[in-house]
């Protein structure tokens, strides 16, 4: 616990504090009365019940969507299915600013609903709601799937030999061993929706407004430093309940689960229903996920002089983006992979520290210790940014002018994810395994390495996939803090947007595709991984 416990005082907590304390201390003093100030005000309540009811609508929509696809990729095996899973993860990594830029063409004024039909969808919360999708179908098909290709078919085979029908021995069987898996999709996706801020803005136009936009207008356009506290600590608290209640309701249902090879677990769709929930699976990948994305392939090759390659071109020029940058626009992509390479390593050290640790139960401050490691994804990225500048500016913890300080920023979000993906397969392992291994002489650290460490090989796997993705897209935090000098893909593409002209939004759109290149690659690569049998369930 110790080197979890002292990243996030050292990197999360301190810089949260500091930013807080700006809003609310005045000559040495807390005034507590301002949140009754900002909390009564008509226009934050408002914004406090869209962004409640927004984001669980958007979670409930996710899963609906989202399920059928993890169980999909779970069981069935089809040509395809490894470039498919890349393709699916791929908008989760892009900046929220390009999500909503590609819904905007297909929905908005000239897009494609209005152009086939003359209907227009911008502006609406059907608009917001399907982005939400779209960016989060990857955590539950990767989340869920991850554990379902893992559980006994054969149990569920022997509640039909019993006489339960398909229907009742998947909701008796299955779903119970699902839960942990399904619990934790759901608090990922609601809680990125909870603070969405890119696609609110961009979508939502004037007449919705998230607790995350509103903390960014009273922060950066008000220069209304108290009002953006009391927002943060509402949004800090909400979250944190939220996630206290998630973690009680999961360890109720924790059991120890019979987990299997993968390999075993996956067959060809059999009978109509299965090729009709596969062609389905296919045909919401196809309007959901690529259709966007080719819009904004489309629109990276829809230069001035006809289609071509002319937006990629000039990436490679500093001149061509009007001053927007040091450092040709190319150079971005070198320093993501950089950064994101980085901040992997560092969210699976501590992440797989914080994993192992709650494994153990060891009391309730580590049961506590549980929620707060997801407390970064709830909190608002603009405060640790602005946190990150104030605090980490003197020794022996001066680190504005070095590199390393965009990777602890992009870190702090992957960590959650190592540990949710390997939690709930740390604590499927049955115990007494652990406890032979002691009794035969192995020591805490040969256990960990003999026993935990061959069947989580292949969450660390999935878990390092998350952190790279991650880090690869994470803006938020990372628009404070990176140097003019060394842009990253999101900050570059969210430059290039607010500045313009048509050659800065056709650079942003060919730097957009070039990210979602970079990530589609990467994650077919790290899905073409394999480990022996042995360290697979």
């Amino acid at each position: 616990m110790a080197v979890p416990v002292a990243f996030f005082a050292v990197f999360f907590a301190y810089p949260v504090t500091a930013i807080v304390g700006r809003g609310l201390k005045t000559d040495g003093s807390w005034h507590w009365g301002r949140f009754g100030d900002v909390l009564s005000r008509p226009d934050i309540g408002q914004v406090l019940w869209f962004t409640t009811w927004q984001a669980a609508l958007s979670t409930a929509l996710t899963l609906l969507i989202a399920l059928p696809g993890a169980y999909v990729f779970a069981r069935f095996e089809f040509p395809g299915k490894q470039l498919l899973r890349a393709v699916v993860t791929v908008p989760f990594v892009l900046p929220t600013v390009v999500v909503g830029t590609a819904f905007l063409a297909l929905l908005g004024r000239g897009g494609l609903l209005d152009e086939l039909w003359g209907v227009r969808a911008d502006t609406t919360v059907w608009a917001i709601l399907l982005a939400h999708v779209f960016f989060n179908y990857a955590v539950v098909v990767r989340t869920v799937g991850g554990l379902w290709a893992q559980l006994d078919p054969r149990q569920e085979e022997a509640a039909r030999v019993l006489g339960a029908g398909r229907l009742a021995a998947w909701w008796r069987v299955t779903l119970p061993a699902l839960v942990p898996a399904v619990a934790a999709a759901a608090l990922m996706v609601f809680l990125f929706t909870f603070t969405s801020f890119g696609i609110v803005q961009i979508l939502g136009g004037p007449a919705y407004s998230t607790l995350e936009v509103e903390i960014y207008r009273q922060t950066a356009q008000l220069l209304d430093l108290p009002t953006a506290a009391v927002l943060t600590m509402v949004q800090f608290a909400a979250v944190g309940a939220i996630l206290v209640l998630h973690a009680w309701t999961v360890r109720r249902r924790e059991t120890a689960l019979k987990l299997v090879d993968p390999a075993l677990t996956v067959r060809r769709p059999r009978g109509a229903g299965q090729w009709a929930l596969l062609a389905g699976v296919l045909g919401t990948v196809l309007l959901l996920i690529l259709l966007p994305l080719g819009v904004l392939i489309e629109r990276s090759l829809d230069g001035p002089a006809g289609y071509g390659f002319d937006y990629y071109r000039a990436l490679r020029s500093v001149e061509a983006s009007g001053g927007t940058f040091l450092v040709p626009p190319l150079e971005a992509v070198w320093n993501s992979l950089r950064y994101a390479l980085t901040a992997t390593v560092i969210a699976l050290v501590v992440g797989g520290l914080a994993a192992a640790a709650l494994t153990r139960r060891a009391g309730r401050l580590v049961r506590g210790f549980d929620a707060l490691l997801m407390l970064p994804l709830g909190v608002s990225a603009v405060t640790v940014g602005f946190g990150f500048l104030i605090t980490l500016d003197k020794p022996p913890l001066d680190l504005r002018a070095s590199w390393i300080l965009v990777p602890l920023a992009q870190a702090l979000v992957g960590v959650p994810f190592v540990v949710r993906v390997m939690l709930p397969v740390l604590r499927a392992v049955d115990g007494r395994l652990r406890e032979a291994a002691a009794v035969l002489g192995a020591s805490p650290l040969r256990v960990w390495r003999e026993v935990d460490l061959p069947m989580v090989r292949r969450a660390v796997l999935v878990a390092a996939g998350f952190a790279f993705a991650v880090s690869l897209g994470e803006f938020g935090a990372t628009v404070f803090i990176a140097r003019p000098d060394r842009p990253t893909l999101p900050v570059a593409v969210a430059r290039l947007l607010g500045r313009p002209g048509d050659l800065n939004y056709g650079q942003a759109m060919a730097l957009s595709t070039v990210l979602m290149v970079v990530c589609a690659v990467s994650l077919l690569v790290l899905e073409r991984i394999r480990t022996d049998r042995s360290g697979e369930f």
